[in-house]
């Protein structure tokens, strides 16, 4: 069964532009559009790796990761926060809320694959 990773941004060319990275690397890929949409599908199907951005609609990628490192079902999924936020108080804020990685926006995509492939292997990605 391939590893999936759920895409959660609110920019559609961003979340394409990830999705298709992913499966060029053989990765099942879903995609949510919001943090609300995220915590539907993470509650429907725990993906092995999320790619979450911070500034969203709805529900922000902070509540999101809380949320679910609350929840004992998807407390252990890693979490690669990507945001445009930069700032150290930013960065730290979201490790701290739970985040096992922090990449801004822009982001050169095949650092982007080697973080995810290190969360799955389980040797972390911190910023």
């Amino acid at each position: 069964m391939p590893v999936t990773i759920l895409v959660v941004d609110d920019d559609p060319v961003i979340q394409n532009l990830l999705a298709l990275n992913f499966e060029m690397e053989g990765y099942s890929v879903a995609t949510a559009n919001d943090g609300a949409e995220a915590l539907d599908s993470i509650a429907a199907r725990p993906p092995d790796v999320v790619v979450l951005d911070v500034m969203m609609p709805k529900v922000d990628g902070i509540e999101v990761l809380r949320r679910m490192k609350a929840d004992a079902t998807t407390a252990a999924v890693p979490v690669l926060l990507l945001s445009a936020r930069a700032q150290a108080k930013d960065v730290t804020a979201g490790l701290e809320a739970g985040a096992d990685a922090y990449m801004t926006k822009p982001f050169d995509p095949a650092d982007l694959l080697e973080r995810v492939a290190s969360l799955l292997k389980g040797t972390g990605g911190e910023h």
